[in-house]
């Protein structure tokens, strides 16, 4: 049997965070169900945060409410607080995720508090979801660089994802929120990371600015690392991380996986299918 891969699908809130142009509910809700339909076992749906910061995020209860679930699929939802934590279970949001910083300047920027301050609030997210059932996902941003502070050193990196662990995650999500790490920089990073914490504990997102995602996703899988963020049609990027566009593409990234002979599930001619409707709603080839 081959190895599976398993991949977090995140265009319907980190692809589509970013856009300029408003994207339709029921469009979203159209998205998703496209993605449902691939064998994705993970699709991030929603984000609750204000729509004021974020407008394309509006309407998360609503598309929660409206996309055909099928059984044995995750959907998540961003959750930056306890007020987004209890608009995510209300909306039947399967895990709530949350992102934190290995940056100062960027947690600041991002999330407008320190790092240390958002761990406090997400202890909280963590302790009422422990209480709720629902699992909990953690990302760190810029474990690579940061936008206004250049390198991040890998062990800034650690504390926070352990952190993040020792408060309840069940997974962190490594991000490299501008894209410009190479294959050196990821096996410097899980060198470090994976000293302390499990691979099976550890995801990998990668955004494709440079042209690198690919080379870094096989990094990973050198590392062990077998769980990887994409985002079907490479859309995407953090709206306060200048030159952030371009998540790794997910019919890109399972072609890379297929090729190496891994398993992961999803069905390429559909998840093609769901390429061409997102490229259709944001008006590209």
């Amino acid at each position: 049997m081959p190895e599976h891969v398993v991949i977090c699908e995140v265009g319907p809130r980190d692809g589509l965070q970013n856009e300029a142009s408003f994207v339709s509910i029921a469009d979203k809700v159209r998205l998703i169900d496209h993605l449902s339909a691939t064998g994705l076992r993970y699709i991030e749906a929603a984000s609750f945060v204000s729509p004021k910061w974020v407008p394309q995020m509006a309407g998360g209860s609503d598309v929660l409410a409206r996309i055909e679930r099928r059984k044995g699929v995750i959907y998540s939802a961003l959750a930056p607080n306890l007020r987004g934590y209890e608009d995510a279970r209300k909306a039947g949001a399967g895990e709530v995720a949350m992102f934190a910083s290995a940056s100062e300047s960027f947690s600041r920027k991002n999330i407008n508090c320190t790092i240390a301050e958002s761990l406090v609030r997400y202890e909280a997210i963590c302790r009422q979801a422990r209480i709720d059932g629902i699992p909990a996902r953690g990302y760190v941003s810029c474990v690579v660089a940061c936008p206004y502070e250049g390198a991040v050193e890998p062990e800034s990196v650690l504390r926070v994802a352990d952190a993040l662990l020792s408060m309840g995650c069940r997974e962190i999500s490594l991000g490299d929120t501008i894209g410009v790490a190479r294959r050196d920089d990821v096996a410097r990073l899980l060198s470090v990371i994976l000293a302390k914490i499990p691979a099976e504990r550890i995801a990998g997102h990668f955004h494709d600015t440079s042209g690198r995602a690919l080379d870094c996703i096989d990094m990973g899988l050198r590392h062990g690392i077998r769980v990887f963020d994409a985002s079907v049609g490479g859309a995407g990027g953090c709206p306060f991380a200048p030159g952030a566009k371009g998540n790794a593409a997910t019919d890109q990234v399972v072609e890379l996986l297929h090729s190496r002979g891994y398993d992961t599930g999803i069905d390429a001619g559909a998840l093609r299918e769901a390429s061409k409707f997102m490229m259709h709603i944001l008006g590209r080839q």
